[in-house]
């Protein structure tokens, strides 16, 4: 395993961030953050609970129905949103640093693109937030009509452990623009730059209580903002299993809006005619599960070779290709994934095993010979572990890839134009990369089908679901040439119409 030595960074933030003020959980609980690379306590931060759910929402519902953020002009939420967004790039290696204590994000990686895309991301949505607007409508000869396109209110955000910086920004940023409030729930494992974010958005002129941030365990403070009655919408990024519980609970509620990004066992198929040097590097960027053409490509040596190379240790090490599992229970589920590879008959071909010493290093891990029963093959393992599976033509291919209860994304590596399109229209996937993986931009929504959820983040559309549409009809008064009979003043009178200006004299 690498090391690497770095200066640490002071961890400034450890509290709530309710109203623009960093607060003790009314309980006064705290739990530990650890650092996945040591196993050891980086800081004890408050464990936000049902109660500071409760006052989180109670400040957010001000903010939305008597605060500024909602009515001011899109051009100025504009302009906060760009400040915010300059702020991020200014504290770069701070925030790349928290992600990587907290996360083994790789530190590099953070640096130099991760938190900057973030920022990019904030400015993406500042330049949609003065250009929300309704439409006209052309109606009967009676009425004429419009659509107001309102922020929908007060937004919970519950967030994963993978991707700090990211997920916090593709919910935070939309929201922002289109006006609502919001309560953000980040994982209990990587807490800590949520916080620096808020008080980056307070820096900024985002005014008090539209951004509130509550730590603490997805099974106490993210079940309140799931099941909280004054929670306009819950917008979630996570495993299926929480996505059913969050779902209950808005359904229990108030029938609150979901927005639900889940699950996944995103294939990655390779076809005979591929380019082989572009394969290996690709697949093991996210270890997926990979079906390969069986009478062509050599289904593994390639990427055998580039583990080879692979260099596992401290995320802060320039070096590094892949740092640790983010805690304990992570590290224990994937090697179990292992463990039950092996014991169902998957040829394991290289790694497969913890790496000796403090922090929660796996070795990468390729199967082989693997099966559509097999559980490496069904169930989403959320760690270092890419399994091979051999197909024999297009339709079993596709058969196959669609053959899981998930449909988050799925990759295509092919030269042949006509296999392209058959199978990026065939795979029932939210996203589908030719020639490439993991492949995100600022304008590509992502989200997945069937049980990888519903609603996208990222892209225009994203911004769409933190709106409401609301129609506007009114009559239209024909009173000039004799056409004053069209409008039923007696009726009008029963609507509570005030006064009517009395019909022009036609003769």
């Amino acid at each position: 395993m690498e090391k690497a030595t770095i200066s640490i960074p002071e961890i400034k933030f450890t509290k709530l961030f309710i109203n623009g003020e960093f607060v003790h959980s009314i309980s006064g609980k705290t739990f530990e953050s650890i650092d996945p690379r040591t196993e050891e306590v980086i800081a004890n931060v408050s464990e936000g609970d049902k109660e500071d759910v409760d006052l989180a929402v109670k400040v957010a519902r001000q903010a939305f129905d008597h605060g500024p953020w909602p009515r001011l002009p899109g051009c100025e939420r504009r302009r906060i949103m760009l400040k915010f967004a300059d702020l991020i790039d200014e504290n770069v290696e701070e925030l790349a640093a928290l992600d990587t204590l907290d996360a083994a994000n790789l530190y590099s990686l953070g640096k130099a693109k991760q938190i900057h895309d973030g920022a990019e991301l904030i400015r993406y949505y500042a330049g949609a937030a003065d250009k929300i607007h309704g439409t006209t409508l052309k109606m009967s000869r009676e009425l004429q009509g419009y659509t107001l396109v309102e922020p929908i209110g007060v937004v919970g955000h519950i967030i994963p452990w993978n991707f700090p910086t990211q997920m916090f920004v593709m919910k935070v940023g939309p929201a922002l623009a289109a006006g609502c409030t919001m309560v953000v729930k980040p994982a209990e494992q990587t807490p800590l730059s949520a916080l620096y974010y808020a008080h980056l958005a307070k820096q900024a002129g985002v005014p008090d209580g539209v951004i509130n941030v509550v730590t603490g365990y997805g099974s106490t403070a993210g079940a309140a903002i799931s099941s909280h009655m004054d929670i306009d919408m819950v917008s979630f990024t996570g495993s299926t299993e929480t996505g059913h519980r969050i779902m209950q609970g808005a359904a229990t509620s108030n029938l609150k809006a979901v927005s639900l990004e889940l699950g996944g066992k995103s294939p990655f198929i390779v076809f005979d005619d591929a380019d082989v040097d572009r394969v290996a590097p690709l697949a093991l960027r996210v270890l997926v599960l990979s079906f390969r053409k069986e009478y062509t490509i050599s289904s593994w040596r390639d990427c055998l070779e580039e583990v080879k190379t692979w260099v596992v240790g401290d995320p802060f090490d320039p070096n590094v290709n892949q740092g640790p599992q983010v805690d304990k229970k992570q590290y224990e589920k994937v090697l179990s994934y292992i463990e039950r590879g092996k014991k169902e008959g998957a040829t394991l071909l290289v790694g497969g095993k913890p790496l000796p010493g403090k922090g929660y290093y796996i070795e990468p891990t390729i199967f082989t010979d693997v099966t559509d029963d097999m559980t490496i093959a069904k169930e989403e393992i959320f760690g270092p572990v890419m399994s091979i599976m051999k197909f024999k033509s297009v339709e079993e291919a596709i058969k196959r890839a669609n053959g899981t209860k998930y449909g988050l994304a799925a990759g295509i590596m092919t030269n042949d134009l006509n296999i392209a399109n058959t199978v990026a229209r065939s795979v029932r996937a939210g996203a589908v990369w030719i020639n490439c993986y993991f492949a995100f931009d600022n304008d590509l929504p992502v989200g997945g089908y069937k049980m990888s959820g519903f609603g996208k983040d990222m892209g225009i559309e994203a911004l769409h679901k933190y709106l409401l549409t609301k129609s506007v009809a009114t009559p239209i008064f024909k009173t000039l040439h004799g056409f004053d009979h069209l409008c039923d003043y007696g009726k009008l009178s029963k609507m509570a119409i005030v006064s009517v200006f009395p019909p022009a004299n036609t003769s």
